[in-house]
């Protein structure tokens, strides 16, 4: 069983949503659609469950071209940021609903109701209605009544936004293992690149309603394709730094440099860009070999346990994040450090030439 999109195109009012997309998932697959809000994912989501057709392109499933058909003949379930529940029943009828449309027997509903309404933490609510819930709460009965359908393919667009931290990040360790054992696709929808990395499965990347990447997760994360698929997987986004080869060296600037060692031993001089994580910046404490920089600090964020830095290096912003709480002069100038192994090198179209050396010894 599988989900094929053959060279899906959706235009809306002469604007191009989505660009011609091929994409295939496979059966038992968790997927994540990873880009910024208004890249494309809703979407393509929509494309895939049948609730818009393709100006262009084909939709398959399964072996049967589908496009076209109506999302109610299909074996799709989807869940929003935005939870839909019925209001005037409760969250037993609720969860229960999809099965009675099916026809299955009161026994199994029962059974099944209640296997899922303790997974999602919802066996003490099950007589209440909808709105004597917390907006969490109701987003979790959304969910349940998705997952007791057994559909083939399960769509979830952002459906932990609205949970509190810590019920978030229990159902993040969940998910995948309860869509593993149902066997269906699931394709889960997010702006966060932590959210993909603790989910696993494949990543789709979106900019600008292109799919930049496909692959497993922690593929996509350590070697991005081009600088787009990067700075989308990364949180902040990625810093660049233009950079130009002459000889045996890379020279970033204000005389740093570091040796073009490996694959780009063999790049001709030019010029080239390097992209670094945010996190790969460092303060105070740094590798004997890392290159040195001069900022001016522009703003700081405290998180409780870490600092975001947003610097200015000659014109251009970058944003660092720093272990620990730091009280930092804004406006005044701060030397930062980077490590040559966490550099990516890209080439003047974007696309990547070498990736940093700690992701290929990961």
């Amino acid at each position: 069983m599988a989900l094929e999109l053959k060279g899906v195109r959706k235009v809306v009012e002469g604007q191009v949503h989505i660009h011609p997309t091929d994409l295939r998932l496979e059966q038992g697959s968790m997927n994540v659609l990873l880009g910024p809000t208004s890249s494309g994912k809703t979407s393509l989501m929509r494309l895939m469950a049948g609730l818009d057709v393709p100006g262009e392109g084909e939709v398959w499933w399964n072996g049967e071209n589908v496009t076209g058909m109506r999302v109610q003949d299909r074996k799709v379930a989807m869940v929003y940021q935005q939870f839909i529940n019925y209001p005037s029943m409760s969250v037993y009828d609720n969860i229960a609903s999809p099965m009675r449309l099916m026809g299955v027997s009161k026994t199994e509903i029962d059974a099944r109701v209640r296997e899922t309404a303790e997974l999602m933490k919802l066996t003490p609510m099950l007589e209440r209605k909808p709105l004597e819930l917390s907006g969490g709460q109701q987003q979790r009965c959304a969910l349940a009544r998705a997952l007791v359908k057994n559909a083939g393919l399960v769509l979830l667009d952002e459906p932990l936004a609205n949970l509190d931290y810590k019920l978030r990040e229990e159902l993040r360790v969940e998910i995948p293992r309860i869509f593993e054992a149902s066997g269906a696709i699931f394709v889960y929808a997010t702006t966060e690149p932590e959210e993909a990395l603790l989910l696993g499965g494949n990543t789709a990347t979106l900019w600008e309603g292109r799919v930049t990447q496909f692959g497993p997760t922690a593929q996509v994360y350590r070697q991005p394709v081009d600088a787009t698929t990067a700075r989308v997987f990364s949180d902040p986004p990625m810093n660049f730094l233009q950079v130009s080869k002459t000889g045996s060296k890379l020279m970033f600037g204000e005389g740093q440099s570091a040796p073009a060692a490996g694959k780009l031993a063999d790049l001709p001089d030019g010029r080239y860009t390097a992209g670094f994580r945010p996190n790969h910046l460092e303060i105070g404490q740094h590798a004997s070999e890392a290159m040195q920089f001069r900022t001016k600090l522009v703003v700081t964020e405290l998180t409780g346990s870490e600092t975001f830095v947003h610097l200015d290096h000659a014109g251009e912003r970058w944003v660092g994040l720093i272990h620990g709480v730091h009280d930092l002069p804004i406006g005044e100038a701060l030397t930062v450090w980077l490590d040559p192994r966490h550099v990516y090198i890209f080439g003047e179209d974007g696309a990547l030439i070498a990736p940093a050396a700690y992701a290929l010894a990961a």
